[in-house]
C-alpha cells in the first residue's frame, strides 16, 4: 500500500514507520527536518514541510499524490484535524488519527479501561484537545464518510525513553543520574496504583496490522501491553537494572501539583490513575499482535542505548531543584 505518515521519526511514529517498510508498504513521510534521534527508515521517501503551516510549498508537494492510509501522528487540537480533513478528504480511503489514553474518563469508574469507557478529563488540557479530536473525526465519518480510525496509545516508550512517573519526558537521563547519586526519588502516591508501559516496537505491530483494513474504519482502538505494574514495581524494577538500593519517597500527587503545574494532568489526569488495559479487541482485528518487550527488557534497553549515545545523557537541573523543593516540603510536614 501507498502510505502516508504525518511525523514518522518520532519516538512511537519510528518504530512504526520501520516495521512499515519491512512490511512492504511504499511509505511516505511528511515532516519538516530530519531526526538525529529517530532516523526515517531506508527506502521511504521524504517529503519535507511543516504541516502546521499550509503553504503552497505543501500542496504542491502534495499534488498528484492519493494515498491508501494517512497517519497523523502529530495533531494535537480540532484546527489540526480541520486542516487534515481539508487536505486528505479525496486523498486517501483511511486516515488514521493517533489519539490517547489519557483521554479516557479520570478519575475512572472502573480500572478495566475499554474502548467503550467514557473520554472525559477534566484535569488535562491536552486530553480535552484529544477528545475534541476524536469529536470532530467522528462527526465527518458519520455526516460525510470521512474514513477515520482512532487509535489511543497510553505510555508508550522506545530505547531512547526511561518513562518513569515523576521525571523529565524531554532529559530522562536525569532519573538515572539521581539515583546513581543516592538522592531521594519521587514516587506518587502510596506507590500501588497500576500502570501499563508499552515498548514501541510492540504497538507498532497493532497500528501496522490495521492499516488498510477497511473494517477499523469509524472505530477506535486502544494498543497496550498487558503487563500490569504497580509504580513501585516499576521503579523496582530500575534500582534493580542499576544494581542499587531503592530510594523513594512516596508523596501525594495534589501536593506534587501544587509545585510542578504540569503534574496536575499528568497525574491526576493520567499516571495516579490505576488504569489495566482490554486490548481484546486490537487482539481480534489483528491477529498477531502480541506484546513481546516486557518492562524489565525495555528497561535495560533503554539504559544499554543510552550508554552507548551519552549526547543524549541531558540533565534537567530545573526539573532537580523542583524535586528536591517537594521533598523538602513534604518531609518539613512530616512530625
Amino acid at each position: 500500500m501507498k502510505v502516508l505518515f504525518i511525523g514518522g521519526t518520532g519516538l512511537i511514529s519510528s518504530a512504526c514507520s520501520d516495521l512499515a517498510v519491512e512490511s512492504g508498504h511504499e511509505l511516505f513521510l511528511l515532516n519538516r527536518s530530519a531526526s538525529t534521534k529517530y532516523p526515517a527508515p531506508k527506502h521511504s521517501t521524504i517529503l519535507q514541510a511543516d504541516i502546521h503551516a499550509v503553504s503552497t510549498h505543501l500542496s504542491a508537494l502534495l499534488a498528484g499524490h492519493r494515498f491508501d492510509v494517512v497517519v497523523d501522528f502529530i495533531a494535537f487540537t480540532p484546527e489540526d484535524i480541520e486542516r487534515d480533513i481539508s487536505l486528505f478528504r479525496d486523498k486517501t480511503d483511511q486516515f488514521v488519527f493517533i489519539s490517547s489514553a489519557s483521554a479516557y474518563q479520570k478519575p475512572v469508574k472502573n480500572y478495566l479501561i475499554t474502548e467503550e469507557t467514557p473520554l472525559e478529563n477534566p484535569f488535562w488540557d491536552y486530553s480535552r484537545d484529544k477528545i475534541a479530536c476524536e469529536e470532530k473525526l467522528m462527526n465527518e465519518y458519520r455526516e460525510n464518510g470521512f474514513p477515520v480510525t482512532i487509535i489511543r496509545p497510553s505510555h508508550t516508550y522506545g530505547p531512547s525513553q526511561i518513562p518513569l512517573c515523576v521525571g523529565s519526558w524531554l532529559h530522562p537521563w536525569t532519573l538515572v543520574v539521581r539515583m546513581k547519586q543516592g538522592k531521594p526519588v519521587i514516587v506518587p502516591g502510596d506507590g500501588t496504583s497500576l500502570w501499563v508501559l508499552t515498548w514501541n516496537a510492540d504497538f507498532a505491530k497493532g497500528l501496522v496490522g490495521l492499516l488498510g483494513n477497511k473494517k477499523s474504519v469509524g472505530q477506535a482502538f486502544q494498543i497496550t501491553s498487558d503487563e500490569v505494574l504497580s509504580w513501585d514495581q516499576i521503579y523496582l524494577e530500575a534500582y534493580q537494572a542499576l544494581g542499587l538500593a531503592p530510594n523513594v519517597v512516596h508523596i501525594p500527587s495534589d501536593l506534587i501539583a501544587a509545585y510542578d503545574a504540569h503534574a496536575l494532568g499528568s497525574l491526576n489526569g493520567d499516571k495516579s490513575n490505576s488504569v489495566v488495559f482490554d486490548n481484546s479487541k486490537i487482539k481480534r482485528f489483528v491477529s498477531n499482535f502480541n506484546c513481546e518487550v516486557n518492562w524489565a527488557k525495555g528497561l535495560r534497553r533503554s539504559l544499554v542505548w543510552f550508554e552507548a549515545h551519552p549526547e543524549f545523557q541531558t540533565i534537567d537541573q530545573a526539573a532537580n531543584a523542583k524535586w528536591d523543593k517537594i521533598i523538602e516540603l513534604y518531609e518539613r510536614a512530616l512530625p
